[in-house]
Protein backbone atom coordinates (compact mmCIF):
# COMPACT_ATOMS: atom_id res chain seq x y z
CA UNK A 1 0.00 0.00 0.00
CA UNK A 2 2.77 2.43 0.91
CA UNK A 3 4.55 1.70 -2.35
CA UNK A 4 1.37 2.42 -4.33
CA UNK A 5 0.85 5.73 -2.48
CA UNK A 6 4.43 6.75 -3.17
CA UNK A 7 3.99 5.90 -6.85
CA UNK A 8 0.78 7.95 -7.00
CA UNK A 9 2.56 10.92 -5.38
CA UNK A 10 5.44 10.62 -7.80
CA UNK A 11 3.05 10.35 -10.78
CA UNK A 12 1.08 13.37 -9.51
CA UNK A 13 4.25 15.44 -9.16
CA UNK A 14 5.46 14.38 -12.58
CA UNK A 15 2.09 15.30 -14.11
CA UNK A 16 2.10 18.68 -12.37
CA UNK A 17 5.63 19.51 -13.50
CA UNK A 18 4.77 18.38 -17.01
CA UNK A 19 1.90 20.86 -17.07
CA UNK A 20 4.19 23.60 -15.71
CA UNK A 21 6.81 22.92 -18.39
CA UNK A 22 4.10 22.82 -21.08
CA UNK A 23 2.72 26.18 -19.92
CA UNK A 24 6.21 27.68 -19.95
CA UNK A 25 6.83 26.43 -23.48
CA UNK A 26 3.45 27.61 -24.77
CA UNK A 27 3.97 31.00 -23.12
CA UNK A 28 7.22 31.46 -25.03
CA UNK A 29 5.58 30.40 -28.29
CA UNK A 30 2.61 32.67 -27.60
CA UNK A 31 4.91 35.63 -26.97
CA UNK A 32 6.64 35.09 -30.33
CA UNK A 33 3.29 34.74 -32.11
CA UNK A 34 1.95 37.94 -30.52
CA UNK A 35 5.07 39.84 -31.56
CA UNK A 36 4.73 38.52 -35.12
CA UNK A 37 1.03 39.40 -35.18
CA UNK A 38 1.65 42.94 -33.96
CA UNK A 39 4.53 43.61 -36.36
CA UNK A 40 2.94 42.18 -39.47
CA UNK A 41 -0.53 43.57 -38.74
CA UNK A 42 0.86 47.09 -38.41
CA UNK A 43 3.79 46.91 -40.81
CA UNK A 44 2.45 45.12 -43.90
CA UNK A 45 -0.30 47.69 -44.62
CA UNK A 46 2.34 50.44 -44.60
CA UNK A 47 4.53 48.48 -47.02
CA UNK A 48 1.51 47.99 -49.27
CA UNK A 49 0.63 51.69 -49.16
CA UNK A 50 4.19 52.87 -49.83
CA UNK A 51 4.92 50.12 -52.31
CA UNK A 52 7.19 47.14 -51.59
CA UNK A 53 9.82 48.12 -54.16
CA UNK A 54 9.81 51.79 -53.15
CA UNK A 55 10.07 50.83 -49.50
CA UNK A 56 12.76 48.17 -49.77
CA UNK A 57 14.78 49.61 -52.68
CA UNK A 58 14.21 53.32 -52.20
CA UNK A 59 17.37 55.30 -51.42
CA UNK A 60 15.75 58.31 -49.78
CA UNK A 61 14.16 58.59 -46.33
CA UNK A 62 12.21 61.84 -46.02
CA UNK A 63 9.21 61.46 -43.72
CA UNK A 64 8.27 65.14 -44.17
CA UNK A 65 7.70 64.44 -47.88
CA UNK A 66 6.18 60.97 -47.33
CA UNK A 67 9.21 59.33 -48.94
CA UNK A 68 10.18 56.11 -47.15
CA UNK A 69 13.05 54.17 -48.66
CA UNK A 70 15.03 51.96 -46.28
CA UNK A 71 17.70 50.58 -48.63
CA UNK A 72 20.40 52.83 -47.06
CA UNK A 73 19.52 51.47 -43.61
CA UNK A 74 19.50 47.87 -44.87
CA UNK A 75 22.90 48.28 -46.50
CA UNK A 76 24.22 50.13 -43.45
CA UNK A 77 23.08 47.33 -41.12
CA UNK A 78 24.73 44.73 -43.37
CA UNK A 79 27.99 46.69 -43.55
CA UNK A 80 28.22 47.25 -39.81
CA UNK A 81 27.29 43.64 -39.03
CA UNK A 82 29.78 42.28 -41.58
CA UNK A 83 32.53 44.45 -40.09
CA UNK A 84 31.69 43.22 -36.60
CA UNK A 85 31.85 39.60 -37.80
CA UNK A 86 35.20 40.11 -39.53
CA UNK A 87 36.70 41.67 -36.41
CA UNK A 88 34.92 39.77 -33.66
CA UNK A 89 34.58 36.18 -34.85
CA UNK A 90 38.29 35.27 -35.24
CA UNK A 91 39.19 36.92 -31.93
CA UNK A 92 36.26 35.26 -30.17
CA UNK A 93 37.00 31.75 -31.47
CA UNK A 94 40.73 31.98 -30.77
CA UNK A 95 40.01 33.29 -27.27
CA UNK A 96 37.63 30.38 -26.66
CA UNK A 97 40.31 27.91 -27.84
CA UNK A 98 42.83 29.52 -25.52
CA UNK A 99 40.49 29.39 -22.52
CA UNK A 100 39.49 25.79 -23.17
CA UNK A 101 42.82 24.20 -24.11
CA UNK A 102 45.80 26.49 -23.48
CA UNK A 103 45.03 28.82 -20.56
CA UNK A 104 46.76 28.09 -17.21
CA UNK A 105 44.38 27.80 -14.26
CA UNK A 106 45.65 30.93 -12.53
CA UNK A 107 45.10 33.06 -15.61
CA UNK A 108 41.75 31.37 -16.32
CA UNK A 109 40.41 32.43 -12.92
CA UNK A 110 41.00 36.05 -13.92
CA UNK A 111 40.32 35.94 -17.66
CA UNK A 112 37.03 34.03 -17.56
CA UNK A 113 35.27 36.44 -15.15
CA UNK A 114 36.60 39.35 -17.22
CA UNK A 115 35.02 37.89 -20.37
CA UNK A 116 31.76 37.28 -18.51
CA UNK A 117 31.84 40.85 -17.26
CA UNK A 118 31.88 42.11 -20.85
CA UNK A 119 28.45 40.54 -21.35
CA UNK A 120 27.02 42.49 -18.42
CA UNK A 121 28.16 45.95 -19.51
CA UNK A 122 25.16 48.04 -20.70
CA UNK A 123 25.05 49.11 -24.33
CA UNK A 124 25.12 52.79 -23.40
CA UNK A 125 28.42 52.28 -21.58
CA UNK A 126 29.87 50.70 -24.72
CA UNK A 127 28.54 53.71 -26.58
CA UNK A 128 30.29 56.15 -24.24
CA UNK A 129 33.49 54.16 -24.66
CA UNK A 130 33.08 54.42 -28.41
CA UNK A 131 32.57 58.19 -28.26
CA UNK A 132 35.49 58.86 -25.91
CA UNK A 133 38.03 56.33 -27.21
CA UNK A 134 37.14 54.82 -30.59
CA UNK A 135 35.81 57.90 -32.39
CA UNK A 136 38.98 60.00 -31.70
CA UNK A 137 41.18 56.98 -32.49
CA UNK A 138 39.54 56.39 -35.88
CA UNK A 139 39.51 60.11 -36.67
CA UNK A 140 43.21 60.57 -35.90
CA UNK A 141 44.35 57.29 -37.45
CA UNK A 142 42.23 56.88 -40.57
CA UNK A 143 40.66 60.29 -41.12
CA UNK A 144 37.07 61.44 -41.35
CA UNK A 145 35.08 62.68 -38.39
CA UNK A 146 35.27 59.36 -36.52
CA UNK A 147 31.54 58.60 -36.59
CA UNK A 148 31.61 55.94 -39.25
CA UNK A 149 30.98 52.36 -40.30
CA UNK A 150 34.47 51.41 -39.16
CA UNK A 151 33.93 52.76 -35.64
CA UNK A 152 30.57 51.03 -35.32
CA UNK A 153 32.05 47.76 -36.61
CA UNK A 154 34.91 47.86 -34.10
CA UNK A 155 32.51 48.58 -31.24
CA UNK A 156 30.07 45.86 -32.28
CA UNK A 157 32.96 43.43 -32.71
CA UNK A 158 33.83 44.03 -29.06
CA UNK A 159 30.20 43.63 -27.96
CA UNK A 160 29.68 40.23 -29.60
CA UNK A 161 32.86 38.76 -28.10
CA UNK A 162 31.29 37.47 -24.83
CA UNK A 163 28.57 35.58 -26.73
CA UNK A 164 30.95 33.96 -29.20
CA UNK A 165 33.56 33.15 -26.55
CA UNK A 166 31.08 31.67 -24.07
CA UNK A 167 29.24 29.43 -26.54
CA UNK A 168 32.41 28.39 -28.40
CA UNK A 169 34.26 27.49 -25.20
CA UNK A 170 31.34 25.34 -24.04
CA UNK A 171 31.26 23.60 -27.43
CA UNK A 172 35.00 22.91 -27.33
CA UNK A 173 34.84 21.53 -23.79
CA UNK A 174 31.92 19.29 -24.80
CA UNK A 175 34.09 17.41 -27.32
CA UNK A 176 35.10 14.01 -25.85
CA UNK A 177 38.69 13.73 -24.69
CA UNK A 178 39.13 10.72 -26.96
CA UNK A 179 39.37 13.05 -29.99
CA UNK A 180 42.31 14.90 -28.47
CA UNK A 181 43.96 11.78 -27.10
CA UNK A 182 43.56 9.94 -30.40
CA UNK A 183 45.28 12.77 -32.27
CA UNK A 184 48.14 12.73 -29.77
CA UNK A 185 48.44 8.96 -30.14
CA UNK A 186 48.86 9.41 -33.89
CA UNK A 187 51.81 11.71 -33.32
CA UNK A 188 50.17 15.13 -33.56
CA UNK A 189 51.35 17.98 -31.37
CA UNK A 190 49.15 19.63 -28.77
CA UNK A 191 48.37 22.53 -31.10
CA UNK A 192 47.56 20.32 -34.10
CA UNK A 193 45.41 18.05 -31.95
CA UNK A 194 43.36 21.03 -30.79
CA UNK A 195 42.99 22.77 -34.15
CA UNK A 196 42.62 19.71 -36.40
CA UNK A 197 40.75 17.25 -34.16
CA UNK A 198 38.92 19.07 -31.37
CA UNK A 199 37.95 22.26 -33.19
CA UNK A 200 36.31 20.57 -36.21
CA UNK A 201 34.30 18.37 -33.84
CA UNK A 202 32.99 21.49 -32.07
CA UNK A 203 32.20 23.46 -35.24
CA UNK A 204 28.42 23.11 -34.82
CA UNK A 205 28.47 24.73 -31.37
CA UNK A 206 30.97 27.36 -32.53
CA UNK A 207 28.74 28.22 -35.47
CA UNK A 208 25.82 28.58 -33.07
CA UNK A 209 27.84 31.11 -31.09
CA UNK A 210 28.62 33.03 -34.27
CA UNK A 211 24.92 33.10 -35.21
CA UNK A 212 24.02 34.43 -31.76
CA UNK A 213 26.71 37.07 -32.14
CA UNK A 214 25.34 38.08 -35.54
CA UNK A 215 21.87 38.41 -34.02
CA UNK A 216 23.29 40.63 -31.28
CA UNK A 217 25.10 42.77 -33.84
CA UNK A 218 22.06 43.25 -36.09
CA UNK A 219 19.78 44.06 -33.16
CA UNK A 220 22.11 46.45 -31.33
CA UNK A 221 20.79 50.00 -31.15
CA UNK A 222 22.12 52.36 -28.51
CA UNK A 223 25.86 51.85 -28.94
CA UNK A 224 25.64 52.00 -32.75
CA UNK A 225 23.49 55.11 -32.61
CA UNK A 226 26.17 56.88 -30.56
CA UNK A 227 29.09 56.22 -32.94
CA UNK A 228 27.74 55.52 -36.43
CA UNK A 229 26.88 59.06 -37.49
CA UNK A 230 23.17 58.32 -38.12
CA UNK A 231 23.02 59.64 -41.67
CA UNK A 232 20.17 58.11 -43.73
CA UNK A 233 22.10 57.82 -46.98
CA UNK A 234 23.77 55.09 -48.98
CA UNK A 235 27.16 54.20 -47.48
CA UNK A 236 30.04 55.51 -49.60
CA UNK A 237 33.00 54.30 -47.54
CA UNK A 238 34.12 52.83 -44.24
CA UNK A 239 34.91 56.29 -42.88
CA UNK A 240 31.47 57.72 -43.67
CA UNK A 241 28.48 57.88 -41.37
CA UNK A 242 25.62 55.42 -41.69
CA UNK A 243 22.23 54.69 -40.15
CA UNK A 244 21.09 51.17 -39.33
CA UNK A 245 17.57 49.78 -39.20
CA UNK A 246 17.45 49.74 -35.41
CA UNK A 247 18.73 53.29 -34.96
CA UNK A 248 16.27 54.53 -37.56
CA UNK A 249 13.40 53.15 -35.49
CA UNK A 250 14.65 54.46 -32.16
CA UNK A 251 15.51 57.96 -33.38
CA UNK A 252 12.15 58.69 -34.97
CA UNK A 253 9.55 56.59 -33.14
CA UNK A 254 9.15 59.19 -30.38
CA UNK A 255 7.57 61.79 -32.66
CA UNK A 256 6.33 59.67 -35.58
CA UNK A 257 2.63 59.53 -36.44
CA UNK A 258 0.32 58.05 -39.05
CA UNK A 259 2.18 56.64 -42.08
CA UNK A 260 5.56 57.63 -40.64
CA UNK A 261 4.93 55.51 -37.56
CA UNK A 262 3.66 52.60 -39.64
CA UNK A 263 6.76 52.84 -41.86
CA UNK A 264 8.96 52.53 -38.78
CA UNK A 265 7.02 49.43 -37.70
CA UNK A 266 7.47 48.08 -41.24
CA UNK A 267 11.21 48.67 -40.77
CA UNK A 268 10.99 46.49 -37.67
CA UNK A 269 9.27 43.84 -39.82
CA UNK A 270 12.22 43.83 -42.21
CA UNK A 271 14.64 43.54 -39.29
CA UNK A 272 12.58 40.70 -37.81
CA UNK A 273 12.61 38.87 -41.16
CA UNK A 274 16.40 39.21 -41.29
CA UNK A 275 16.71 37.54 -37.90
CA UNK A 276 14.33 34.76 -38.95
CA UNK A 277 16.33 34.13 -42.13
CA UNK A 278 19.57 33.87 -40.15
CA UNK A 279 18.07 31.41 -37.66
CA UNK A 280 16.43 29.39 -40.46
CA UNK A 281 19.72 29.19 -42.35
CA UNK A 282 21.46 27.96 -39.21
CA UNK A 283 18.79 25.28 -38.67
CA UNK A 284 19.07 24.09 -42.27
CA UNK A 285 22.87 23.89 -42.05
CA UNK A 286 22.62 21.84 -38.89
CA UNK A 287 20.17 19.45 -40.53
CA UNK A 288 22.47 18.95 -43.51
CA UNK A 289 25.42 18.23 -41.21
CA UNK A 290 23.42 15.69 -39.21
CA UNK A 291 22.18 14.01 -42.41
Amino acid sequence: MKAKKQRKRINWKETLMGVVFLLAATTSILAVLLICLFLFANGLPAIGEIGPLKFLLGTQWRPSNDIYGILPMIVGSLYVTAGAIILGVPIGILTAVFLAKFCPRRIYKVLKPAVDLLAGIPSVVYGFFGIVVLVPFVRETFGGDGNSILTASILLGMMILPTIIGVSESAIRAVPDSYYEGALALGATHERSVFFAVLPAAKSGIFAGVILGVGRAIGETMAVMMVAGNQPRMPTGLLKGVRTLTTNIVMEMGYAADLHREALIATAVVLFVFILIINLAFSLLNRKKKA
